[in-house]
């Protein structure tokens, strides 16, 4: 049965070339977005599987509350949790505790190699699955100066010699190699180049920083600990919520709580600040694997409306079949077999195309090459396999049904029990359905594209235009500076500990009156950042006290900070001369700016100050450049970097391009989504496509015998074209409402700041895709029309 099944199936398909065409290219470019959207969710998925208690490992998970402020949720925690946590909570099997900062230049006598660790505790390697290679895991990180590497960073280091033991610097501090780790696996949200023991942050850290070990120190540590098999998070909960209420105590305007993250949800992490390691937004997965779903369905739309539209032509097949005994499943099985047979036959196309897509995929974007590498196992093509058997019997499933259900006698007469063209009918909402999506996904391209043009171009209250950031990596500013400024194209400097605008926040508490206290956003600048970044003063003036180390009096604060504690009655000559204290420091207000973005355009604008302070280690230069040549300049800037640092090759990008690589991923979604609406709209024309011929196929008597009774041919090519045309129409009336919904509803609210959506940006995506719908309709049914009546009419 089954062979008879695929043969009268391969007969079919070679019998109608055209439809079979359709039909397999139309699954398989739906096809190959599903296969994209199964590797990725394949490499995802297999995240910290490789860790031999994943399923009992936790991270610490902290959430920040301050008085007046919403809430923040941050993967870091404190020190003090994670060991007040070991000593003092019962049902905890293991915990370790992590801090990162840790890196720079590791010295092996003149050579010098940049790289980047965490400080680790010496229970590491029995919470986490990272086998050495070279040295004991039970020991490796238990005294001072303690260095585990990896392989690759021994090779860097030592080339082949053995590393075991070996002695590296990092500033004027010894380290001693008691480790050699294999390599980081790919799908690991923890990637390190090395480990310190912390006992050496306990020698080094704790004598700089002596508020390391308070429980409000949650930015730079993650905890993370391993359960009994018998105990779940929910056991363990009240006696961290126990231990919270306890430590909180001796907070003020500041309540801090922990929980606890399974290790299969970090790399899903959603509303986390502070993360560590490559994460991804669940939302983004969704909506990938929504569009993948419509595209599909828009494909099986296809065969089924194919199908159906066939009707008259396949029911005297089936009602023959019935007629010498076969069954209803009998029918159903050679459709579905049918279907699954196309399916695997867009398989291997769909592949093709997969490959191609892999490669666009992967070099959209730096992040995404971090996140997933898209390789070829086993298990994939299996379910790559699996996808096209699960679409050949959804495509084939309404057609077997519809065409098992015919009644032979019927059928035989040329009458069908089922009208598909009755108004409204099943082809007509399919056809409705394709086209509401492909205007959907072309008007989302085009709104979107405009919007995130409109984001990079943002007021954001001061200038980026022509200036570039140098990262400093630790030169020496001030001589640096001398020798940038003898260039000519460079015509202003300063210096800044952070880039702002990026998304990339930095802070303390600010107190004004007693009791009342607040987290302010701040950047360490110079005399010279507000001038060359073109920032507004309201009143006030620039910074005119330049600070000796540990006399820092003066700070420069936005409009949100007069409003945030009301000073001077939120004026801003008011405010000039009211003092604040900011860690632990009494500063004068000299200056009040202009609101600007701190952050990116999804965060309101908070309150922010500016500090001019010797003790901080500068991280960048900006550079206000004017050039002609700015490829020359470039080389300039390189040259003067290398008399100051041989070993970090120059990092100086303009602030332009950071502010559009801070918004990349949304340029990412509008290409992603482009490029399904572009499919979408190859699939759904692939369909309508089929329906015009076949529609005029089965009306060229009728065409010929208009044109005899005198018919002209643009009033026939209007005949044939009105039903198609009103079709697209209300796909129109419906996708347009439904564009202009998501984004005001759900896309924009997200940003704080935008612009309001043109209905040309709405517009211009439909008629473009209404207009090539319609030259495609109108090809064929002016060919159609100029049909000589005599040679379709002649053997009547």
């Amino acid at each position: 049965m089954l062979s008879s099944y695929l043969k009268s199936s391969g007969r079919n398909l070679v019998r109608n070339k055209l439809f079979s065409f359709i039909n397999i290219a139309g699954l398989a470019i739906g096809m190959s977005v599903g296969l994209l959207v199964i590797a990725i969710l394949n490499d995802l998925l297999a995240y910290d599987q490789f860790h031999e208690k994943k399923g009992r490992i936790y991270r610490i998970i902290t959430h920040h509350q301050e008085h007046g402020n919403p809430e923040m949720k941050l993967a870091s925690t404190s020190v003090k949790a994670g060991r007040q946590i070991r000593v003092a909570i019962p049902g905890i099997e293991d915990v370790t505790i992590l801090r990162s900062g840790f890196g720079g230049d590791a010295q092996i006598g003149e050579k010098k190699i940049p790289v980047e660790g965490k400080w680790a505790d010496n229970s590491f390697f029995r919470v986490f699955s990272f086998p050495l290679v070279a040295g004991d895991p039970k020991t490796a990180l238990n005294e001072p100066y303690s260095l585990v590497i990896t392989e690759q960073t021994a090779k860097k280091l030592f080339g082949d010699d053995n590393a075991l033991g070996r002695t590296v610097r990092f500033d004027s501090l010894a380290y001693t190699v008691t480790g050699i780790a294999r390599e980081v696996p790919h799908q690991s949200h923890l990637r390190l180049d090395v480990l310190v023991s912390f006992a050496s942050a306990d020698a080094t850290l704790g004598k700089k920083q002596p508020d390391l070990y308070n429980w409000d120190n949650i930015w730079q540590n993650y905890v993370y600990l391993t359960l009994p098999p018998t105990t779940t998070p929910a056991a363990v909960q009240p006696a961290l919520d126990k231990l919270c209420a306890e430590e909180n105590k001796a907070l003020h305007d500041l309540k801090l709580t922990v929980s606890l993250q399974s290790l299969s949800e970090i790399t899903f992490s959603k509303g986390l600040n502070n993360n560590i390691g490559p994460t991804v937004d669940p939302l983004w997965l969704w909506g990938l694997g929504g569009l993948a779903f419509i595209v599909i369905l828009s494909a099986c739309f296809n065969y089924t409306n194919l199908s159906v539209a066939r009707s008259l032509r396949r029911s005297r097949e089936v009602s023959v079949r019935k007629v010498i005994g076969a069954r209803r499943s009998h029918i159903m099985g050679q459709f579905m077999t049918e279907s699954v047979i196309i399916a695997l036959a867009s398989l291997l196309i769909a592949f093709g195309l997969y490959i191609f897509l892999r490669k666009e995929f992967l070099s959209l974007t730096p992040e995404i090459t971090e996140m997933v590498s898209l390789t070829l196992s086993v298990r994939t093509m299996l379910y790559f396999i699996g996808l096209a058997v699960v679409i050949g019997l959804a495509a084939g499933f309404l057609p077997a049904v519809f065409f098992s259900g015919i009644n032979a006698l019927a059928a035989m007469k040329t009458r069908l029990a089922f009208n598909p063209g009755k108004r409204f009918g099943l082809r007509k909402v399919l056809i409705v359905t394709q086209y509401t999506f492909s205007l959907i996904f072309i008007s989302t391209t085009i709104v979107g594209y405009s919007q995130y043009k409109k984001i990079l171009h943002f007021d954001l209250g001061f200038t980026t235009d022509n200036v570039i950031n140098l990262k400093l990596y630790g030169a020496d500013p001030a001589a640096l500076k001398k020798d940038l400024a003898g260039l000519p194209e460079v015509k202003q400097i300063s210096q800044s500990m952070m880039v702002t605008s990026l998304g990339s926040f930095f802070g303390f508490t600010m107190k004004y009156q007693p009791g009342d206290s607040a987290l302010v956003w701040e950047n360490r600048v110079d005399e010279h950042y507000l001038p060359l970044h073109e920032h507004t003063l309201l009143a006030g003036t620039n910074f005119t006290v330049r600070p000796e180390k540990g006399q820092e009096r003066e700070v420069i604060v936005n409009q949100q900070v007069l409003k945030r504690f009301n000073i001077g009655g939120q004026s801003p000559r008011n405010a000039i001369g009211q003092f604040v204290t900011v860690d632990g420091q009494k500063l004068a207000i000299v200056g009040v700016l202009k609101d600007f973005n701190y952050g990116t355009l999804e965060q309101k604008i908070d309150p922010v100050m500016f500090r001019y302070t010797r003790s901080e280690p500068w991280g960048f230069l900006n550079l206000k450049v004017t050039t002609d040549d700015m490829a020359a300049t470039l080389v300039k800037l390189d040259e003067v970097w290398k008399k100051y640092d041989k070993v970090h090759p120059i990092n100086a990008r303009f602030y332009t391009d950071q502010i559009e690589a801070a918004y990349s991923r949304y340029a990412i979604m509008v290409k992603v989504i482009g490029f399904i609406a572009v499919l979408a709209i190859c699939i759904a024309s692939l369909g309508l496509f089929g329906m015009v011929v076949f529609t005029i196929e089965t009306r060229l008597k009728e065409v010929s015998i208009r044109k005899v009774l005198g018919a002209d041919e643009a009033g026939l090519v209007y005949l044939l074209c009105k039903n198609f045309l009103l079709l697209l129409l209300l796909a129109a009336a419906i996708a347009l409402p439904v564009t202009y919904l998501l984004f005001d509803k759900l896309v924009l609210p997200r940003f704080v700041y935008h612009k309001p959506i043109g209905w040309g940006e709405l517009l211009i995506g439909s008629l473009l895709v209404m207009l090539f719908a319609l030259l495609m309709i109108g090809s064929q049914t002016a060919r159609a029309a100029r049909i000589n009546p005599t040679n379709v009419l002649k053997g009547e």
